[in-house]
């Protein structure tokens, strides 16, 4: 094979993971399957696919964190089979992982950002101007001198991706690295690394399972089973319709634009999918034809719930860390109605998570309480005594899932809880069985090690594990996160049935899309202190979203850009208002079209 000195070639590898001695009677099952691919340097590349795909082993081999089974590895030029040119590659490239405590190795935040490189011979004052920007890119700058423990999942992440910018590489691989990112930091973060490359000739690769994020790649390759089974521009792949085959779908907006289409009776082109202008030019179009009909929306079936009885109130909580002198929470006050899914959005570092752990005490509360409203009668988290009660009745899922997950099966996990509560055997198996339904585990995933799952089937596991104990609150951080698009529709339809059958969800997130679609109300924190709380629909308002500073979601911000678009050729339209599901606002505004251009009778 020729080396290409502008190239990162990858021919016909093929990788196994070494299987453990207690499971050596397994086959092993390749990550990688003879992948075959070419990087281009300085390009920006997207490695997209299902959870279990091989993304990550792609990215550990181009980092030659792994040495391939058989195949051979190229990286500009020079064989990363060759022992002799090892670490001449690995000082050349960085890889950013998902969960950045595998990271991090500092215990203060700048020593950790320092220590790349300063173990590449870095010299001061070299070494402390790349430390100091570095930080001031990601916004940790002012916390520099913090300890590593104390900072959030978000910032740690942040941290993460500083280490590696001060390191200067040629390769910067992100492995879904923004997935816990809030959207302002992860599009300041995006909009650096490209514009490092197009200055400094950067090689980007992504590992993302946001679609939307991809499509500011020039390149998607798809993943599946080890294999590359697709390559080409974005809007040649998402042209296709075999997405769904691989755990991938479009981007919100593509998938309103092909609703549109789909309602209209025509057809998009690879063309119009170029850029944002082309595809409102091409969907004004297809609204202006004479003859469109749109159909009348299916009947919803929405289960019938009070929610305006408190479960939780939380009042006047405060907490400060231990050597902080700044409140990670200040004067909290927030009712959380049965039967509910409340969101809790903000930035990296606002508060999120230390107020969802004081909702089943982890943290006791040291200025102000919450309680909680049982059958048992009101539980406080100040009060000892209640402490295994609130715990029976407020069930937390954490960011990370492997965190909980200790047991040799996941049935053996799952049953954890009840043999701490001396649930007899006779009623365990019902209650594991239940549990596992509800969340979607098989039978043959009950049986398997917690540690053989998938990040999504290890997100399920640790909710069957909560679930089990019948909790009336569910408390659930970042559910979705590093899951594929498949596994996370998944996940939130788990979560609208929990909250249909009557348990109330708390749910933290840094997706506005997905707070808006799947939340009741939203609780805005912003500098430990609650900024707003309502509706999406209050929420994401133009004028109150300009009010409070915050992002709204992407079908919103694209569909308003459609929308006074159309307002050229209808000047006197009245728009029925704003969807969050893409399918749904495309329906609302071909209808709204229809009844304007009086082509169909709106009921």
């Amino acid at each position: 094979m020729p080396e290409d000195p502008n190239s990162i070639v990858i021919k016909d590898v093929s990788f196994s993971y070494e299987i453990p001695e207690e499971d050596s009677g397994k086959a092993p099952r390749p990550a990688l399957d003879g992948i075959s691919i070419t990087i281009a340097k300085g390009s920006y590349t997207a490695i997209l696919g299902s959870n279990g795909s091989g993304k990550s082993t792609l990215a550990k081999i181009i980092d030659v964190l792994e040495v391939p089974d058989s195949g051979k590895v190229v990286i500009f030029g020079k064989d990363a089979g060759n022992d002799d040119l090892f670490w001449d590659i690995r000082s050349h490239c960085c890889c950013v992982f998902q969960n950045p405590d595998n990271q991090i190795v500092g215990t203060i935040v700048e020593e950790d950002v320092a220590f790349g490189p300063e173990n590449l011979g870095i010299p001061n004052p070299e070494l402390r101007q790349r430390v100091d920007q570095a930080l001031k890119d990601v916004g940790l700058y002012e916390l520099r001198h913090r300890e590593t423990t104390a900072l959030s999942g978000g910032q740690k992440q942040k941290l993460a991706i500083a280490g590696a910018l001060a390191m200067q590489p040629d390769i910067l691989i992100l492995d879904e690295s923004t997935a816990m990112l809030d959207p302002s930091s992860r599009d300041d973060f995006l909009a650096l690394v490209e514009k490092m490359r197009l200055e400094k000739g950067l090689t980007l690769i992504t590992i993302t399972h946001d679609m939307t994020e991809a499509l500011r790649c020039d390149k998607l390759i798809i993943v599946d089973k080890g294999k590359a089974v697709m390559e080409g521009r974005p809007e040649e792949i998402f042209m296709s319709d075999d997405l769904w085959k691989y755990g991938l779908k479009r981007p919100v907006k593509y998938i309103f634009a092909f609703e549109i289409a789909k309602l209209t009776g025509q057809r998009l082109t690879c063309d119009d999918l170029k850029s944002d202008e082309t595809l409102i030019s091409a969907l004004a179009d297809m609204l202006k034809k004479p003859d469109i009909k749109a159909p009348e929306a299916p009947e919803e079936k929405k289960a019938k719930t009070d929610r305006h009885e408190v479960i939780m109130s939380v009042k006047d909580l405060s907490y400060t860390y231990d050597g902080s002198d700044v409140k990670a929470i200040d004067n909290i006050n927030l009712d959380i109605m049965k039967g509910e899914v409340l969101g809790i959005v903000g930035e990296s570092g606002c508060g999120k998570t230390t107020l969802i752990s004081h909702m089943n005490a982890i943290f006791r509360p040291v200025s102000g309480d919450v309680t909680i409203s049982t059958k048992d009668g009101v539980l406080s988290c100040r009060n000892k005594k209640d402490t295994l009660k609130i715990r029976q009745n407020v069930g937390l899922v954490f960011q990370y899932p492997e965190y909980q997950l200790f047991e040799e099966t996941v049935y053996k996990d799952i049953a954890f809880g009840l043999r701490k509560m001396d649930v007899p055997k006779t009623e365990q198996k019902s209650l594991i069985r239940e549990a596992a339904y509800r969340v979607g585990l098989t039978e043959k995933e009950l049986d398997s090690s917690p540690f053989e799952l998938s990040g999504g089937q290890k997100r399920r596991a640790a909710m069957a594990g909560v679930l089990v104990m019948n909790p009336g609150i569910l408390v659930l951080d970042e559910p979705a996160s590093g899951l594929d698009p498949r596994g996370r529709q998944e996940m939130f339809t788990i979560i609208r049935c929990l909250r249909d059958s009557g348990t109330t969800v708390v749910l933290v997130s840094h997706n506005m899309d997905e707070a808006a679609v799947n939340c009741d109300r939203i609780c805005l924190i912003d500098g430990g202190k609650i900024k707003a709380v309502g509706t999406p629909a209050e929420l994401f308002s133009k004028e109150k979203a300009e009010e409070l500073n915050i992002q709204r979601p992407r079908i919103t911000r694209f569909s308003e850009r459609l929308r006074k678009e159309l307002e050229k050729v209808y000047p006197d339209i009245v728009f029925d208002g704003m969807e969050f599901e893409p399918e749904k606002e495309a329906l609302s505004v071909v209808k709204s079209v229809c009844r304007e251009a009086g082509k169909h009778n709106v009921q």
